[in-house]
């Protein structure tokens, strides 16, 4: 019998289900909304939801564990600064989990899951912006290239 064993497996190795936590936990903190599989999200949430509370715990042991979890001191401050702030009346709940349909390839049910409350610029976070081409000032001076013997 099954008695006992509190999460999914997700049919990974104990350090892969770990090391896909901690880079989950990391993106869904610096975009604030990802796309995963359903199962996937459903074992990300409560997590989620974790780190926003030791967060809002104003600590130095708090926030050593936040760094030891996340492996991130980007992501451990923005916890401590923006989410922590944003959630402080809230008892719980940070995070939702919405439906996505199924994906192409293998028909695996798809789902989005993001903060609630979440800021819309954090997706963009890496996006570069264009620049126009024709600023000569930009090109740089190509050399020829002469072959050696």
């Amino acid at each position: 019998m099954r008695h006992g064993f509190a999460n999914k497996k997700l049919n990974r190795t104990s350090e892969h289900r770990k090391a896909l936590l901690k880079n989950m936990l990391n993106s869904l903190i610096k975009y604030e909304q990802i796309k995963t599989t359903l199962p996937k999200a459903k074992f990300l949430k409560p997590q989620a939801d974790k780190i926003i509370t030791l967060g809002k715990k104003d600590s130095l042991h708090n926030t050593k564990i936040l760094v030891s979890q996340l492996q991130d001191i980007k992501s451990a401050n923005k916890v401590k600064k923006t989410l922590s702030k944003r959630y402080e009346k809230r008892l719980g709940g940070y995070t939702r989990i919405i439906k996505a349909g199924f994906r192409y390839g293998d028909n695996a049910p798809m789902a989005i899951i993001e903060f609630v409350d979440r800021d819309i610029e954090a997706k963009k976070v890496d996006k570069k912006k264009k620049t126009s081409s024709k600023d000569p000032e930009k090109k740089e001076d190509k050399k020829p290239v002469t072959a050696s013997k």
